[in-house]
């Protein structure tokens, strides 16, 4: 059984090419803001027709492998989780498998996980529940979470993105998975589904898939505090006094959760979640004076609903008044103003990637973990604890924390991380296009989605195509896909 298993590396691999979400908002005919602060979205990653989730995450696999100088043999589970399919038998850990037999290694455990975006978060545990378990034979596990986020010409299109995240899992990590105490709230809803196999794009409630998501993360924060309690026998403080400004403490209270991090479809809603914890613990755990400078600031905004306190778990979902709870557009706004200060110190450092990159699906999460270790001064993130919410539509949910070591050897291999996955150098050297070559590119894209039955080759630009990275050539009329790989 692994000790202090966690993540021992991580990067990210993602296309070469962008759009800046002011020239989409310019190009879609919107209002100034729309995307790029009603979303609060900035940048958006894209593939051309010759690239697929196969060619990404060979690219992401070999990269990661090459730059952290790890050996093929090392691995002994290689774990997938991503909702983006071209094959409805064909896992993409046997597409990868073509990597690992170079080496003369096939006795590789695991397979992909899929349900939306929580894919990579499953991939995660079963990985890390190996390494804890009497069938861990020594070696790592890697897990390789991403997807291509696309969507139809409309209001969504501005919500894709595209890009992986590979993590390399064994024990002594610096960035410990706290095995010991995460909640799950699993259920049935249509907010996000892609019932039409001959399209890439899902069908999207906007409305009920964000009431899915903040609701999935009150019962997730609900069940976390009480196993926190349960497991350490002291109740679990989020916002501490120096997380509460104004308040009137009378003793000096620490926070348990240094970061925050969040599954990001898009910035906006990670600042409403943010902002939802904090009113949430306001109403569970009144600490340091929240509850009365909510309860004030409501009274000046002349919103007169505060829900009561749930007794039980799971909650009332269909109970109105929580209902209008996660719809009051003034509370909302109240306590997202409320929480900007603590906002900014425990959730900022986490969004480069999945602003810049848009949405990753199962990749989001650990996008948003690598950004705040390429964004921290490496002492700034000893021991600290990151408390993280993945949410996958339809739905599944869970939450869980990391807790980062201490010592030379962990301030070692942060900076390794930090050199190896250069994220900011690397997002700044791609190529930024027209919004015009994006959408394009997307209905070109659309289009060889269709054609399950043809032969087709795609063009290949090669300048999109970066070193070292793998690119399709063909695909027969039986669907067999040949790939190449830029030197």
């Amino acid at each position: 059984m692994a000790q202090q298993a966690g993540i021992v590396a991580i990067d990210a691999f993602f296309p070469n090419q962008f759009i800046e979400q002011s020239e989409l908002e310019t190009h879609d005919n919107v209002s100034a803001g729309k995307y790029t602060i009603g979303l609060g979205q900035a940048q958006m990653a894209f593939c051309s027709t010759a690239q697929d989730i196969y060619s990404l995450c060979l690219s992401a696999v070999a990269r990661f492998m090459s730059k952290y100088n790890i050996d093929y043999n090392t691995i002994g589970r290689l774990e997938v989780g991503t909702e983006t399919i071209l094959d409805h038998s064909k896992s993409i850990k046997s597409v990868l498998m073509q990597l690992f037999e170079e080496s003369g290694n096939t006795d590789i455990e695991g397979i992909d996980c899929m349900n939306a975006c929580y894919g990579g978060t499953n991939a995660l545990f079963s990985s890390l529940n190996w390494l804890e378990s009497s069938a861990w034979d020594g070696r790592y596990a890697l897990v390789v979470c991403g997807d291509i986020a696309e969507y139809a010409s409309g209001p969504a299109r501005p919500t894709g993105g595209a890009g992986i995240v590979v993590m390399l899992l064994g024990p002594n990590a610096p960035l410990v998975v706290e095995q010991t105490t995460r909640s799950t709230h699993m259920s049935h809803a249509w907010d996000f589904y892609k019932p039409h196999l001959s399209s890439p794009f899902p069908v999207v409630d906007g409305q009920l898939s964000q009431t899915c998501y903040l609701s999935a993360l009150d019962i997730c924060y609900q069940r976390f505090i009480q196993k926190f309690q349960h497991k350490n026998n002291k109740p679990f403080t989020l916002f501490g006094s120096a997380d509460i400004v104004g308040a009137q403490c009378t003793e000096e209270v620490q926070s348990d959760a240094d970061f925050l991090l969040f599954h990001a479809p898009y910035n906006k809603l990670v600042q409403k979640s943010f902002a939802r914890l904090f009113y949430l613990s306001s109403v569970l755990q009144p600490t340091v004076g929240i509850n009365s400078q909510i309860t004030a600031q409501l009274d000046k905004d002349q919103v007169n609903y505060v829900p009561a306190k749930p007794s039980v778990l799971p909650l009332n979902q269909n109970d109105s008044q929580y209902q209008k709870s996660l719809n009051c557009r003034n509370l909302e706004k109240t306590v997202v103003t409320m929480s900007k200060v603590s906002y900014n110190t425990k959730v900022t450092p986490t969004i480069a990637l999945p602003t810049r990159l848009g949405n990753l699906y199962t990749a989001s999460i650990y996008a948003g973990l690598l950004s705040l270790i390429n964004a921290t001064p490496s002492e700034n993130l000893i021991n600290k604890r990151v408390l993280c919410f993945s949410y996958g539509s339809g739905l599944a949910a869970s939450m869980f924390s990391i807790k980062i070591g201490h010592g030379e050897d962990v301030v070692a291999m942060i900076e390794k991380i930090k050199t190896v996955s250069n994220i900011f150098k690397r997002l700044d050297e791609r190529l930024k296009k027209e919004p015009s070559q994006m959408s394009e590119s997307l209905n070109e894209r659309e289009e060889l989605h269709k054609l399950d039955y043809e032969n087709f080759n795609p063009t290949v630009d090669m300048d999109l195509i970066q070193s070292g990275e793998y690119y399709l050539v063909s695909k027969d009329k039986d669907g067999k896909r040949v790939y190449a790989v830029k030197p």
